[in-house]
């Protein structure tokens, strides 16, 4: 039997902590354990996909080569015919899946590669695909959307800066439009000795006495500062936000127009790139400013980086089986809905369209905030566009402000709690408490495991259990000095929320759990055994020494 307990993990946990094991036995061990554990059919299949991949990557080198779809899942067969290059064998696939499992997702995959070996053949001399029309393609159905009056995509356009959105709220400015600046610095300061250019980055203040952030976003890494200041914008309100921002971007441009009106301080269309804070309101108004200049958007997104991307998809390149070189790309990554790993989102152009400006909204938390240089000059555009009083046909007659919370990033020690309690669940929590209560500065997290799990929590504990003591991508993100994690495998989806803390110490019972890599110290064991010790230490004052005692150096540190 497998040391693999499959039942300490959330679906989205169970995929990265199964990423590293090809060994079929064990996977089979592991299946086992969770048939006769929870039985999650989600889970099942995971792991089953996992042991069909690994042994049929074991029979490599046998048989005729031969692929009986019939023993394949159809995510298999997707894998399969994208290495499959003769229609012929492919059509042989076709048949027999149609004799045997008949699934409509998996003759579909297999026909739309077959679809596009064909179309490659026919364009073999390179010639460039012809754009049609909606109305050409489909002469059948009417487009009333063709008549929207929104800011439609330019072809072949001319781009330049980086536009970054900085919120406010309550007349302050967030601590993620900072973060923003910071990389957005970062960024064009390794692009413009990249690519031989002198682009710039452009914050946009968009409410009510914003200017009073204008020196700051100077000072922060903005060379240009663009405002809009109005007692109406108090508030975020979507209709004119969105609006103001998008003619912004095209400076008074109409929509459907080629190039904007001219102005002293660009001679571009639009914007190169735009970032959004992956906030409540940075999330609605990045989507609509998207959407309004006819372009895409990564959301969520925890790493940026600008290089060239080689690509050879058709509908990119214009040219089936060619593959082109598309400069100057914001590569935005995003940890995957899967769980596996993180993915790389890039906004490229079509053939015939542009999508400009490429665009993301970054998660609190993902960039360090910069240092101001108060040296640094900057200027200051005032955006003097008119705004419709039909904007604000909505109006906020009253309203009340929430209660925060529980703010973890104010401590310098937090301990979250994982599935690792699943024993005894309200025990697990109550010694995760006592801990943080030994130390002046600290409070108690989980993880999404948590919060979103089964367990049964007495009534002393159960406050600290609840979503908004959460850890991670879509929890709080935190930096403690120092963080004790117990019961926690280390999904990607939390490593994003306290990555950043000092010093990590980590307590799980499985030697190989990925937490371990970003980890200084590691300590294998049951949480319900260590964590006695850990709390009788801390109180002795012995921790250095009870540390150096129990665990094993983690990933993260130097030793």
């Amino acid at each position: 039997m497998s040391e693999f307990d499959p039942g300490e993990y959330t679906i989205a946990e169970l995929g990265p902590e199964l990423k590293d094991i090809e060994d079929v036995d064990e996977l089979e061990a592991i299946l086992e354990a969770e048939q006769e554990g929870e039985n999650r059919t989600a889970a099942v299949k995971l792991i089953e996909s996992r042991i069909e991949k690994f042994g049929e990557d074991g029979d490599e080198g046998g048989g005729d080569g031969e692929l009986d779809p019939a023993e394949m899942s159809v995510a298999d067969i997707g894998n399969a015919v994208r290495d499959l290059e003769e229609v012929e064998d492919l059509e042989a696939l076709l048949e027999a899946e149609e004799s045997g499992e008949d699934r409509d997702s998996a003759k579909n995959l297999i026909q739309k590669r077959i679809d596009d070996l064909s179309e490659s053949d026919e364009d073999e001399e390179g010639e460039a695909v012809e754009a049609e029309a909606p109305e050409e393609r489909h002469p059948d159905l009417d487009h009333p959307t063709n008549d929207k009056r929104h800011v439609r995509a330019i072809d072949d356009g001319t781009y330049g800066d980086m536009w970054v959105y900085c919120e406010t709220q309550q007349g302050d400015l967030l601590d993620v439009s900072r973060e923003m600046l910071g990389k957005a610095r970062e960024l064009m300061d390794d692009y413009n000795e990249d690519y031989d250019e002198a682009e710039q980055v452009v914050a946009v203040l968009i409410g009510d006495d914003v200017e009073a952030h204008t020196e700051e976003c100077v000072e922060l890494g903005a060379d240009v500062v663009v405002t809009a200041e109005d007692d109406r914008l108090e508030r975020f309100r979507h209709k004119p936000y969105t609006r103001i921002f998008a003619d912004m971007a095209r400076w008074g441009g109409d929509p459907g127009e080629g190039n904007p009106d001219p102005a002293d301080w660009r001679e571009y269309d639009e914007p190169r790139y735009v970032l959004f804070p992956a906030t409540n309101n940075g999330r609605d108004l990045s989507a609509l400013v998207q959407a309004e200049l006819d372009s895409g958007l990564a959301s969520d997104c925890s790493g940026l980086y600008i290089e060239d991307a080689e690509i050879s998809n058709p509908v990119k390149t214009g040219e089936p089986g060619t593959t082109k070189t598309f400069e100057r790309i914001l590569h935005m990554k995003r940890p995957d809905f899967s769980g596996f790993e993180y993915s790389t989102i890039l906004c490229i152009d079509n053939p015939h369209r542009d999508f400009h400006p490429q665009g993301g909204s970054v998660i609190p938390g993902s960039f360090e905030i910069p240092d101001p240089d108060p040296d640094r000059e900057g200027e200051v555009v005032e955006w003097d566009g008119d705004i419709d009083d039909g904007w604000f046909r909505v109006e906020v007659t009253d309203h009340d402000v929430l209660d925060e919370g529980v703010d973890l990033t104010g401590n310098e020690v937090v301990v979250a709690m994982g599935r690792g309690i699943g024993a005894n669940p309200t025990k697990g929590m109550e010694l995760g408490i006592e801990l943080a209560n030994c130390f002046e500065e600290a409070d108690v997290g989980v993880t999404r495991g948590i919060v979103t799990g089964s367990y049964q929590f007495d009534a002393n504990v159960e406050p600290y259990t609840k979503e908004e003591r959460q850890i991670g991508e879509t929890g709080q993100v935190i930096a403690p000095d120092l963080y004790i994690a117990a019961g926690i495998s280390g999904a990607i989806q939390h490593k994003v929320g306290m990555d950043d803390s000092d010093v990590i110490v980590s307590i799980n019972t499985d030697p190989d759990a990925r937490i371990r890599d970003f980890s200084d110290y590691f300590i294998e064991g049951d949480l319900f055994d260590v964590l006695p010790g850990l709390i009788d230490a801390v109180k002795s004052g012995d921790v250095s020494e009870a540390l150096a005692e129990a665990a094993a150096p983690g990933g993260g540190g130097d030793d």
